[in-house]
Parts: structure tokens; sequence; C-alpha cells
């Protein structure tokens, strides 16, 4: 009987401790659950504690008696305190007193319930501007009530200076008097500015994707481009002078500077073109030229142009043989014109006296008028005195018949002086002076004479024929 009640008691205290020992066996087994859990909570609340604290932006978390809860390193930067010194700290003691008077109508929006965004430029501790753009997101408990705001505040000081240099540039761009015409690397235009359409006549619609040669005037060679852009390839840059055409056809020449942009690596990705219109000023610089060089009553050569002709002529004579005449021509009876009939008849005289003068030469010769009733003629290479006596005739012939001018008919006559290259003179000057020799034996004979220059005798002829006579 002892031995079967000891044994019952025994199976009973085995059962007992077993169950005993799995339930601590599986509460050992929750207690690691549960401390792997929270290990895993703490390891999560230090990942993300790290990544805020990480974060360039400033977070926050302020209760509602606006003192703070929580704060990330990004604070220290902006304020020059440490996140444990911010926090417990209250919202105005952090922030002078006018830039809580600007904060203090979002914190009471944010405390209603309502998330806020604003942006603002604010003094730094160190004194620096700062441009940041803040949130304050409202935090609500189970109920629905407000128990907090988190901030979340960026400086976007270096993207809002970018911002306002790209809006320069955007401005600079579009107002400049300057055409502007941007290309990718295959040639495809990408942009242009309203001065590429106000010079062009092309609308920024017209040229998108297109390449710049639908401006070409085709007034230059392949060798220019090609040597434009091993220019562009080699120092990254070219400037020059280039004639394009207008959409309407018209030629224009324009000044033009092409760069390359490259990018971190050095290779190109954007080609810049930046020109102007200087057709107005070139052809300006070309009348200021040829008024420095020609009559202003009758657009003749005047004496400068014609002493630089005779003297290229006279530089290529050391390359080959040629002859050369200088005419001196002086209008007899003009006096007596302006005289009687005032300077504008005598003005539009010399002018009816050049036209006549100009159809009497070769495209290869020069006449020039060199002063009052005086111009001179340049016989490129005569063949003999005979070709030149000849002109000098019909020069004369041509003088002798009437000019009609303002109703007026007018009768004048010519004397003419010859030097001859090389047996007259070997410079302009001599040439010319010679010439001069010449044409005032004529004018001693009276009217329509010509006479050739000699060392020691000018030779005359009246009326442009007859036999020699002494000077």
């Amino acid at each position: 009987m002892f031995d079967f009640l000891d044994m019952a008691m025994f199976a009973i205290i085995s059962g007992a401790m077993a169950y005993f020992f799995s339930h601590l066996c599986a509460l050992r087994q929750r207690l690691r659950k549960a401390e792997q859990a929270l290990k895993e909570s703490v390891e999560r609340e230090q990942f993300i504690s790290s990544i805020i604290d990480a974060s360039p932006s400033m977070i926050g978390y302020w209760g509602t008696d606006l003192r703070c809860l929580y704060a990330n390193n990004a604070y220290q930067e902006w304020f020059e305190k440490k996140p444990e010194e911010i926090v417990g700290i209250a919202f105005q003691d952090l922030v002078d007193e006018e830039l809580f008077a600007l904060n203090e109508p979002h914190i009471s929006r944010a405390l209603a319930g309502e998330p806020q965004r604003f942006e603002r430029t604010l003094n730094k501790v160190d004194g620096s501007d700062g441009h940041i753009i803040g949130h304050y997101i409202p935090d609500f408990d189970d109920e629905g009530r407000v128990k907090g705001f988190s901030i979340l505040a960026n400086e976007v000081t270096v993207f809002k200076e970018t911002a306002e240099e790209l809006e320069l540039a955007a401005c600079v761009f579009e107002n400049t008097l300057d055409g502007v015409l941007i290309t990718d690397t295959n040639g495809a235009i990408l942009s242009v500015n309203p001065a590429f359409t106000d010079i062009t006549g092309y609308s920024e619609a017209d040229v998108i994707g297109k390449n710049p040669r639908i401006l070409q005037s085709n007034r230059h060679d392949e060798q220019f481009y090609v040597s434009m852009w091993e220019e562009i390839q080699t120092n990254s840059r070219w400037s020059g002078e280039i004639w394009n055409r207008r959409k309407d056809g018209d030629l224009y020449l324009e000044s033009m500077t092409i760069s390359m942009v490259r990018d971190e690596n050095g290779e190109p990705v954007r080609y810049v073109s930046v020109f102007n219109d200087i057709t107005a000023l070139r052809r300006k610089d070309e009348h200021l030229k040829h008024l420095a060089f020609h009559d202003a009553l009758t657009d003749l050569p005047n004496r400068t142009l014609l002493m630089d002709r005779i003297n290229q002529k006279l530089i290529n004579s050391n390359r080959e043989q040629f002859s050369l005449a200088v005419m001196f021509l002086d209008l007899d009876g003009f006096k007596a014109v302006n005289d009687r009939f005032g300077h504008n008849i005598g003005d539009g005289l010399l002018k009816e006296v050049a036209k006549r003068l100009l159809v009497l030469v070769r495209e290869s010769d020069t006449v020039a008028r060199v002063g009052g009733d005086e111009f001179m003629f340049i016989l490129n290479n005569p063949q003999g005195k005979d070709e030149v006596e000849y002109v000098a005739k019909r020069v004369v012939e041509s003088i002798n018949e009437p000019i009609s001018v303002c109703n007026d008919v007018l009768n004048i006559g010519a004397s003419v002086g010859i030097a001859m290259f090389p047996d007259d003179g070997n410079t302009a000057i001599d040439l010319i002076n010679n010439a001069d020799i010449a044409m005032y034996a004529s004018k001693r004979l009276g009217r329509n004479n010509i006479s050739f220059f000699s060392s020691d005798r000018c030779i005359a002829q009246k009326g442009g024929g007859g036999s020699g006579t002494d000077r």
C-alpha cells in the first residue's frame, strides 16, 4: 500500500515538474522573443535616429507647450547649439522675438491641425543669410487631438542662389541684343533667343532640331568651315566674321563667336554661338572709306586713290614689262561758266564731264578728279603714243560737244598734258608733275590742245592735230 502511494505521489510530482518546466521553457522563449523584439526595436530606432541625425535638414519635435522634445544634429549648424542643449528649451528662447513673431501664425495653425509650408530668408547666428523651406506637421493622438508638431526645415540657400543666377542668365538670354544659338554635339539646334529671331527672321519653332546650315549664305567655301571647326576643336572657341542668309533670303554679315561647352569630364556637350549683325556697320565703314578715296561731287577717285593706283602699277613693273600713260586734263572756259551761271551749274557741268570721261576709259584704266576743274587719266599699258594720242583726241572731242545742265547749253574745251612711264618718270609724283607741266604747255597754245612731256621739250598739237610745237 505504501509503495503504491509513493509511486502515485512520485507520478504527480513528476507531472507537476514537467508542466512547470514546460511553461518555464515557453516563458524563456517568450522572453527571448521579447528581448529580440526589443533589441530590433532599439536598433530600428537607432537606425532611424542615425538617419535623422545625419540629415542635412533640421528635424525637431515640439509639444503643445512649445518645448522641444527632439532636435537632430542639423540644428547645431544653424543655431550653434548641440541637440541636447535644444531639447527642453522653449521655442521663444531658441529664436529671437522677431523670428518668433514670424513663425507664431504657422505654429498656431499647426496646433490647430493644419500642416504648414513656407519659405523664408533668415539671419544665421554667424551673421550670414540663409534661405529655408519650412514644414510644420501636426501630430495627433488616438482621439484625434493634436499632441505636438514636427518641424522639417530645409536650407536651400545654395539652390536659391543658383536659381537666382539661372533666372538672371535667362533674363540676359532673353533680353540681350546679340543673337544666341545653342546646339548639341550633333549640331541640332536646342535653343535660340528673341534676338536670333530679330536678326535672322527665323522663329524658335522654325529652327529647333535643325542644323545651323539653314543659315548658310554659300559665300564661303568648304575650307572656311573646315578651318573654323578645326579651331573650335583645338581652342574650344572661334571668333570671326561670316556671311549668313536671313529667312527672307537677304544676306547679312555677322560678327560671331562659337564656344564649346564641356562637362566635368572635359567632354563637349554643347556649342554656343553668339553673334550680332554688322552689315550696316560694314556698309558705313565702306562708305567712309569710299568718301576718303573718292571725290564727293563726281564720285570719281580722288588724288589719293589715283596716286595709290599708279604706285601699285609701278610696283608690278618690277615683275613684268609694261607701259603707263598719265593724262592731265584741265577744262577750258570753266571759270566763265561758274562766273556767269553760278556754282550749282558749275557743279552740274563737272558731273556731266565725269560721265563723259568714264565712257572713254577701259575697266583697267582710271579717271579721277584731282582739283576744281582738273581731271586725270591712268591709261594702263597703252600700245605706244599713237594709242594715247587717240584717247586724248576722243577726250577733247567729247568735251567739245555741247553740255546741257538745267536747261542751259554750255560749251567748253579741254587742255591735255601727257607723261609716259618709263620715259617720263619712275614715280607717281614725277609722272603727275610732268603731265601737269605738259598740260600747262597745252594751255599756253589756247583751247583744245594735247601735249606730250619731254625732258628737253614738250610736243604740243593744236586741236588734237597738226605739227609739234616747242614749249
